[in-house]
């Protein structure tokens, strides 16, 4: 299967990295094929621009947003890493979806009915964040991140939602933690919905 992971992290040593690589591992052990768009090291530009927004009304896309289209249209797999900062996705990767993920390319409405155009494409999203699973609860969190990313991005666009991983504590997490979560990223790439 074709594999397409879009990571946003700035630090090579950090808890999503660690995350990244057992993806890697787990997709490699099952001989998918795998590209892999660091947007970080890429220098990706999030900035949606007033040129950006005319393009897209006039059918034109600059070859930074091409190429990424490219990659997503040729994956039947895509997998989103990156962590929950104020409440949301890094800003880097907020602006991928921006330019990326846009009209007449993810979606577009047929007689006024909204519709995926990513349809037929499997996700897995992997975030970390740094309070429990309890005070997000509380907070109503958990619900408002499902909401605005699940449903308003990746469902909205077409994607089928293989597993949302929210890893909570991540900035106090232990071995035993990560282990824990390695093994869960394992046992999802491990499903047959991935290797069919």
């Amino acid at each position: 299967m074709r594999h397409l992971i879009i990571y946003a992290h700035p630090n090579e040593n950090s808890l999503n990295n660690s995350l990244l690589q057992t993806v890697i591992e787990s997709l490699e052990k099952e001989n998918h094929e795998i590209q892999i768009r660091d947007l970080n090291k890429m220098g990706f530009d999030p900035v949606f621009s007033l040129e950006d927004m005319q393009g897209q009304f006039a059918g034109k896309i600059s070859d930074d947003v091409k190429t990424e289209q490219d990659y997503i249209s040729r994956a039947e797999q895509i997998t989103f890493i990156y962590p929950i900062w104020w409440t949301g996705m890094p800003a880097i990767m907020k602006g991928y979806i921006d330019r990326v993920f846009s009209y007449g390319f993810a979606y577009r409405y047929d007689q006024g009915i909204q519709k995926g155009l990513l349809k037929g494409k499997k996700a897995v999203i992997i975030n970390t964040h740094g309070k429990s699973h309890e005070e997000y609860e509380r907070m109503g969190m958990h619900k408002a991140l499902t909401l605005t990313s699940d449903n308003g991005i990746f469902l909205y666009s077409g994607f089928e939602i293989i597993q949302h991983f929210f890893f909570d504590r991540a900035d106090k997490a232990t071995p035993e933690d990560l282990e824990i979560w390695k093994e869960q990223i394992r046992n999802t790439y491990s499903q047959p919905v991935f290797n069919l």
